[in-house]
């Protein structure tokens, strides 16, 4: 599907309308992709996550938030809370497509036609890298389907592992 692209790189440098921050429930940082995107769009976009948390208190697992994106080149940027990996009878799957759907729906709810996203919850999170790439590439084809409004969505791997696999699941998705 040529409105997927899978690239190697770093997120916080990709000039799309939307980036999407594999966050924690707190909104106030942490680490991995969290870290880099505060750390790189500055102090206005954990202002606008302390406004979010005042007012909902923060961001409950498969849901999403937006604010600014700060000193980023992209315009806004989504945050949503992946599930922990705890061997996967924790409707954990389901948790992790509504990532990717609840981030979709906020992109056009912004208009915005282009996304970056990271692979949510591969990394401390601990949920298997091979069965998230194929839930990732599952669900954003499922969801550009039924979508015109956005354009492109980019997967933006950090590792080369993370690449090969959304490779493999979306040779294997889109085969068949």
């Amino acid at each position: 599907m040529t409105r997927i692209q899978i690239i190697m790189g770093d997120i916080t440098q990709c000039n799309v309308d939307a980036i999407v921050n594999a966050a924690n429930s707190s909104l106030m940082g942490g680490g991995g992709v969290d870290g880099a995107i505060h750390r790189a769009g500055g102090s206005a976009i954990l202002e606008e996550c302390r406004k979010i948390v005042a007012r909902q208190g923060g961001c409950k697992t498969g849901e999403a938030v937006i604010t600014t994106a700060g000193k980023l080149p992209a315009k806004y940027v989504i945050h949503t809370v992946g599930p922990v990996w705890h061997g996967g009878d924790n409707d954990e799957a389901t948790l992790l497509r509504n990532c990717y759907i609840n981030s979709l729906k906020l992109a056009v709810a912004h208009q915005c036609k282009t996304v970056a996203f990271p692979s949510i919850s591969t990394g401390v999170y601990r949920f298997p890298k091979d069965k998230a790439a194929v839930i990732a590439v599952t669900a954003i084809i499922n969801f550009l389907n039924n979508d015109k409004q956005i354009h492109k969505v980019i997967l933006v791997c950090f590792d080369e592992e993370n690449y090969r696999l959304l490779q493999a699941a979306m040779s294997e998705i889109t085969a068949s």
